[in-house]
């Protein structure tokens, strides 16, 4: 553990940070003291009245956090009420003990003729416990405000994390049903075979789709290799007629995307492009890094379909719109999606995201 989140759970601890800024604040008192009796030049015994006075007022403050706690969910008068005469009481008791150590030990013995004597300096030591008060609830309202901040934060990233369990794994039975309705085509048309090799390779990839976190990143590699399980499915229907082609420069195969974030737009292109060709076609997956980006970009060479502002202008269906929230909520503004024609024929799909690493992801 490092010192920094030894620290922190040092500040956490409430009893512990208590008693240890109650001793820190009543030892800087000596020091104070101390360097101004050398200002003042009083004599060295006048050190032990100061550490008396500090060892009584460490004491006598004690009862004030507990009196104060009692009061904490009070109507804010009777707090302010309350802080004024417990501070009083308490700045007038150590005026006393702060007298009676001074005439003690540093005049000898002596004894002033009025008792009124004894309450000398009661409004400056009045006004060091109202300090003491000042900074306990300061401290606490502190805490209180962090501990608030804290609570937001949590419930925030609990309702991101929520949000993209939520997209994640939308794309399960929605890539689930499009794989059903060909498996069970091909039921109809009574080719059991290529209907079972297609429910084996489905159960690989929904093996590998459940166990994976939804929620973390994955390396390029083994986001990769999850996409050639899909494409074993879908070979099954096309055969020949679906080739794919592997672009990756080896500098990005270590780095982190979102999970299945590709499998969508290889399902797109299958049916607007590849199923609409008679003698099949081509996608071309490619993944290059520019300077700190990581470009990812899908084509086909299909017919193509109608593009207007970067977007599809057809309707229908859960994969962009998945992609476009999952970035989003990953990457804010620091990512862009685009859809664009291909040339001479077909879509291009560009996605750019910052280039991140195991190494250097909090992912």
């Amino acid at each position: 553990m490092s010192w920094a989140d030894k620290w922190h759970n040092f500040i956490d601890d409430r009893e512990r940070l208590f008693w240890f800024l109650q001793t820190s604040g009543w030892v800087g008192y000596c020091l104070v003291h101390y360097l101004g009796s050398l200002l003042h030049e009083m004599r060295d015994i006048f050190w032990v009245v100061i550490m008396m006075s500090a060892g009584a007022g460490w004491f006598l403050t004690l009862p004030l956090r507990y009196i104060f706690q009692s009061v904490w969910n009070k109507a804010p008068w009777k707090i302010i009420l309350t802080i004024l005469l417990s501070s009083y009481v308490i700045g007038s008791i150590w005026a006393v003990v702060k007298n009676f150590w001074y005439w003690e030990i540093y005049k000898y013995g002596y004894r002033p003729d009025a008792w009124v004597h004894y309450f000398s300096n009661a409004t400056w030591s009045f006004y060091n416990i109202l300090c003491w008060s000042g900074l306990y609830f300061g401290i606490k309202y502190y805490q209180l405000l962090q501990l608030e901040r804290q609570k937001a934060l949590q419930a925030t990233t609990m309702a991101h994390q929520a949000q993209l369990k939520m997209l994640r794994y939308q794309l399960n039975p929605h890539f689930l049903f499009n794989t059903l309705n060909a498996i069970s085509t091909l039921v109809l048309m009574q080719e059991n075979k290529t209907a079972n090799n297609m429910v084996t390779r489905l159960s690989d990839f929904l093996r590998y789709s459940l166990d994976s976190d939804p929620i973390k990143k994955v390396e390029l590699s083994q986001e990769v290799q999850a996409l050639k399980l899909y494409l074993d499915i879908e070979k099954v229907r096309f055969e020949d007629r679906l080739q794919v082609n592997w672009d990756i420069e080896p500098s990005c195969k270590d780095a982190l995307v979102p999970s299945l974030l590709l499998q969508p737009l290889i399902e797109n292109s299958i049916k607007y492009g590849v199923s609409q060709l008679i003698d099949g076609g081509t996608i071309t997956v490619s993944a290059k890094q520019h300077q700190n980006q990581l470009w990812l970009e899908l084509m086909d060479n299909g017919p193509g379909t109608p593009i207007s502002k970067g977007q599809f202008v057809r309707q229908g269906g859960v994969g962009i719109p998945n992609i476009r929230d999952r970035l989003l909520s990953l990457y804010d503004n620091d990512h862009s999606f685009e859809i664009e024609n291909n040339k001479p024929t077909g879509v291009k799909v560009t996605i750019k995201m910052p280039l991140e690493y195991t190494r250097n992801s909090d992912e």
